[in-house]
């Protein structure tokens, strides 16, 4: 039995993207996600040989040195289609172009070639937790998902703010290659792990796909078409995981980007029948099944004076229990491996020119600095911590625009910048992981995080599949 073709809601005029402020969150009896299969375009390995050599991390973290290795690791590496380079003599946009290009070549070419039976396709990613010797599995599906307004039309709920500028970028490459070249990540809730298990059973067979990146993580492609013998078990599959609300986990700037070209393209098609532009590509990961690994996000502070930096532990007990006399061992030790931590505890290590402490907050003295929001908002630690940012330093939402504060995944390297005084960095302040409850929690109320509130790890390659806008 083939798998029955719903047809994806569409709104009587097109409406703007809703703006990244609080939303009304669904109701329980509210729409959810519309999940289905699709045709993949994927590389051909008798065209490419190795595809570890040809897939690659997401656009947003890949570096200049890391980009120019990939360009010359395989020269139809996936870079050119998904961070295309700027060439010599180029006009504005000129490599959005040459990325539409390149996708026709390839596929003219046989180097990337569609599959010929909507699936789904289960993924599975085995790796180590950074910073610990614990070995994880986790595993989920591609499929496409309905767009629409995040909220209550759509299932479909976001925790993050999202800036102009990569949003521009993403609508630009899609508007000129008609293809998602990477997946938004979304959380599905998997009560009695029903999916889990149908998921589990899929992955008694080899792969299609098995490669290993640069990590060491291993990425491993089954796919399950939805019109054969397995069509039943797909139907399940999709059917459990948009029984409820979708909550994205990465990828809130490619999914408005998605949202907005929909948008456009209705205005020119509008009497087409279920367009596949009405879709995006998702990895549905569940979020209550083997445990999903969120990695913190450290603060470096500059912009201030040694004096400052010294006074920064009694400034703290404002807000604060401080524990004193902290070494950079210690802290490095703790936070290095925070992975594995719980989080949501309001525990913070803080390093300085003139050493460090632990953090624990005193919730009722942050009370009357709290924003506006649910609960859920309230109590994370990345809240808490802009909250002491401005109390304590002054840094407000205009210095963190200026540069005020800088990120990394990385403990010992945000100790080092304070020792070396790397860019004017004077202190570094250490988190814990935000849990995926807590995440859910606050996309349920409506609620969006302040930046750099999670990392979800490891990142979906970029490469193992394409999702075309065409049936």
């Amino acid at each position: 039995m083939a798998v029955p073709i719903v047809r994806c809601t569409r709104p009587a005029a097109v409406r703007p993207i809703v703006p990244p402020t609080r939303r009304t969150p669904p109701s329980p009896e509210g729409p959810v996600p519309q999940i289905r299969p699709f045709r993949a375009l994927r590389f051909d390995p008798t065209a490419v040989g190795d595809l570890a050599l040809v897939v690659a991390p997401p656009y947003d973290v890949i570096g200049a040195d890391e980009h120019a290795r990939l360009l010359a690791r395989h020269e139809a590496n996936v870079v050119r289609l998904d961070l295309p380079d700027d060439a010599p003599g180029d006009e504005p946009d000129d490599r959005y172009r040459r990325a539409a290009r390149t996708l026709a070549a390839w596929r003219s070419g046989g180097i990337l070639r569609k599959d010929p039976h909507p699936s789904i396709y289960v993924y599975e990613q085995s790796y180590r937790v950074p910073g610990t010797d614990v070995e994880r599995t986790q595993r989920g599906f591609f499929a496409r998902v309905c767009l629409g307004p995040f909220g209550s039309e759509t299932g479909v709920l976001a925790h993050e703010r999202t800036l102009s500028g990569p949003k521009e970028d993403r609508y630009k490459l899609l508007r000129a290659t008609g293809v998602n070249t990477s997946p938004v990540v979304g959380l599905f809730e998997d009560p009695g792990s029903d999916v889990g298990r149908r998921l589990a059973a899929r992955t008694e067979g080899a792969p299609d796909v098995d490669v290993v990146d640069d990590e060491g993580v291993r990425h491993r492609l089954w796919p399950v078409p939805g019109d054969g013998p397995l069509a039943d078990e797909v139907a399940a599959i999709t059917a459990a995981a948009g029984a409820r609300p979708v909550t994205i986990a990465d990828g809130h700037h490619r999914y408005e980007t998605a949202l907005r070209y929909r948008d456009e393209r209705r205005m020119s098609r509008s009497c087409e029948e279920d367009p596949a532009f009405d879709y995006l590509l998702m990895l549905l990961l569940p979020a209550d099944g083997e445990p999903l690994t969120v990695l913190p996000t450290h603060r470096l502070v500059r912009g201030f004076d040694a004096a400052t930096a010294a006074g920064l532990l009694d400034l703290a007990g404002e807000l604060f229990d401080v524990e004193r006399g902290v070494s950079a061992d210690a802290l490095r030790s703790e936070f290095g491996a925070a992975g594995l931590a719980a989080g949501g505890e309001g525990r913070f290590g803080l390093w300085t020119t003139a050493g460090g402490a632990r953090l624990t907050a005193r919730r009722d003295a942050f009370v009357p600095f709290l924003p506006e929001g649910g609960d859920a908002l309230r109590h994370l630690d990345v809240v808490l911590l802009a909250v002491a940012l401005e109390r304590l330093l002054g840094i407000d939402a205009a210095a963190l625009a200026a540069g005020a504060v800088s990120f990394t995944k990385s403990a010992a390297e945000a100790i080092d910048a304070v020792d070396h005084g790397t860019d004017g960095v004077a202190a570094a302040f250490l988190l814990e992981p935000t849990p995926v409850a807590a995440i859910e929690a606050v996309a349920h109320d409506g609620d969006v995080m302040p930046q750099k509130s999670t990392y979800f790890y490891p990142k979906a390659l970029t490469g193992l599949l394409i999702n075309p806008h065409e049936w």
